[in-house]
């Protein structure tokens, strides 16, 4: 019996290090995306506050599985949050091409400040979730994006440090 649970401790130990969070009912779906914001002052009174505020903040999440269990919920349309398990997903940023953008580089996020609110990119050109000065390390460098004011920009992704 103990060969048999020595032999599934490494499966074991992946479920139990993996993230469970909450999310509403309308977001939770498999390979759904989000930057974890902060705890809400609202939550402070929830009984499963400590699941949804399990994740770092500004970071970025992809759910890797939906369970089945619900929670009530007043932040959530519908009142109702489901279990979801969360993989940290790959950051990226979109930064303008040049002789300094190499894998392996380090870079400081840092917004270019576009107000051409309807580009499909804007997210990735103006940095959210406080992110703004932290130090990245390039990890890949991905396709030339379609850019409205004419910049060479490229969707990177990053590792923050």
């Amino acid at each position: 019996m103990l060969r048999s649970v020595l032999c599934r401790l490494p499966e074991l130990l992946v479920d139990f290090m993996k993230k469970i969070s909450l999310i509403g009912l309308d977001l939770a779906r498999e390979g759904l995306e989000f930057t974890f914001t902060s705890p809400l002052q609202i939550c402070s009174e929830c009984r499963v506050r400590n699941v949804c505020f399990s994740l770092e903040p500004g970071r970025a999440y992809k759910i890797t599985k939906v369970r089945e269990k619900e929670h009530p919920c007043i932040v959530f349309r519908g009142d109702k949050v489901k279990t979801i398990e969360v993989e940290e997903a790959d950051e990226t940023m979109n930064l303008k091409y040049g002789l300094s953008l190499q894998e392996g580089s380090t870079v400081t996020a840092k917004s270019i400040n576009c107000d051409y609110l309807t580009c499909p990119n804007i997210e990735g050109c103006n940095i959210l979730n406080g992110k703004e000065g932290r130090k990245a390390t390039i990890t890949s460098i991905g396709e030339k994006l379609d850019c409205p004011k004419g910049y060479d920009m490229r969707k990177v992704s990053v590792s923050f440090k």
